[in-house]
């Protein structure tokens, strides 16, 4: 029975072929959509990974990456003397406007690294080393976003803060929620390209003692100091969740993703109503020969999933090869595994909810219909 259902599915070649390209363009707009969430949230916290510290303290109003409130200089001291502390540096971070050649203003994100270990330092060099960030007015520039400075190489020149600055490296850095360029210098040039504030000092990097838990150190810098702490992780998802909440991103995508499942349930319901009515007659047939009602709602379900597999292993494997073509693109994308499982479990309740107005059809079907001409 089981093989006579997939022979009734793939015989009508025009509503088979309805069913999975509906399904599959449902599961690629899915995965699609919910990557670029993803990738743009991800974005958010790119920063973060960039400077790869273990440990983040800041003012205790800190709300995100990008909205902080300056600390004191003694704070910094008085993170250095809490036990178990490694060590601990400064890292000033803020957005700034460079002056081009051409006389145009770009808005980049200034990174002031400790002077004596330059802790935060890209990880990657395409070009120069980070120790050339000694010499004077030198800057390393990242390579993403690169060409809105003009894509300056070694040796070319611009100014911040009406202050020189000279590139003296190329980094290689994601690009962030901002999309703004990255510029890296130490700790006391970069307070001379911002304009002066009394309070300075964006973040305290620490790295806790190899034998000690990093978040057991978090919690006892946030008793010693009264400041905030968190652990690289939890920096991470602080920010996450504050462009979650304080933008209109999860709403968009919302919408998009609800109107994605009604679709989905429209097609794939008005199809196999469709395919119930074509084929009521062999399905009447079955009936007048006996077989069960239960068996005729296996078969229903059999060629609902099959459809539902094949549909999304299409869409999926579509979605995943424009992540892949755009991996080193500007577009926001990430894919993990969970949302696959999502948009598989999606497809499959899309196709079992709409199965269900062939089976209730079926169900009530009389087998004196296959006589009737």
């Amino acid at each position: 029975m089981l093989r006579i259902a997939l022979q009734m599915l793939i015989g009508d070649r025009a509503k088979y072929i309805t069913l999975v390209s509906g399904l599959a363009f449902v599961s690629l707009l899915f995965i699609q959509q919910g990557s670029v969430f993803c990738g743009l949230m991800l974005r958010t916290a790119k920063p973060i990974e960039t400077v790869g510290a273990q440990i983040w303290v800041a003012d205790p109003t800190l709300q995100s990456i990008d909205e902080s409130k300056p600390l004191l200089d003694t704070d910094l001291t008085r993170v250095r003397s809490v036990p178990g502390v490694k060590w601990a540096v400064p890292l000033f971070m803020r957005q700034t406007q460079v002056r081009l050649k051409t006389g145009k203003f770009q808005t980049v994100r200034l990174f002031g690294l400790d002077n004596a270990s330059l802790a935060g330092r890209p990880g990657k060099m395409l070009e120069g080393d980070t120790s050339a960030l000694n010499s004077p007015d030198s800057v390393i520039i990242g390579k993403a976003e690169s060409e809105r400075l003009n894509s300056p190489k070694i040796g070319d020149t611009f100014e911040i803060n009406d202050r020189l600055a000279r590139v003296v490296g190329i980094a290689d850095v994601p690009r962030d929620f901002l999309s703004n360029p990255y510029v890296y210098t130490t700790y006391d040039r970069a307070l001379q390209y911002s304009p002066r504030q009394r309070k300075q000092l964006n973040f305290i990097l620490v790295q806790a003692q190899d034998s000690l838990d990093p978040k057991e150190l978090v919690e006892t810098i946030k008793k010693s100091t009264g400041l905030a702490a968190y652990t690289k992780a939890d920096m991470q998802w602080l920010t996450i969740g504050y462009y979650m909440k304080n933008t209109g991103i999860p709403i968009n995508i919302g919408i998009s993703l609800t109107l994605v499942f009604l679709v989905g349930m429209a097609i794939a319901g008005q199809t196999f109503y469709a395919f119930a009515l074509q084929n009521e007659r062999y399905f009447g047939a079955l009936k007048a020969m006996g077989t069960s009602s239960f068996t005729l709602v296996k078969m229903i379900l059999l060629q609902s999933l099959t459809v539902g597999i094949i549909g999304y292993s299409i869409g999926s494997g579509a979605g995943c090869l424009i992540g892949w073509v755009n991996q080193t693109g500007r577009l926001a994308f990430f894919t993990p595994y969970q949302l696959l499982l999502i948009s598989f479990v999606i497809t499959i309740v899309i196709c079992m909810v709409s199965s269900l107005i062939s089976i209730k059809r079926v169900l009530q079907l009389e087998p004196a219909v296959v006589f009737r001409s």
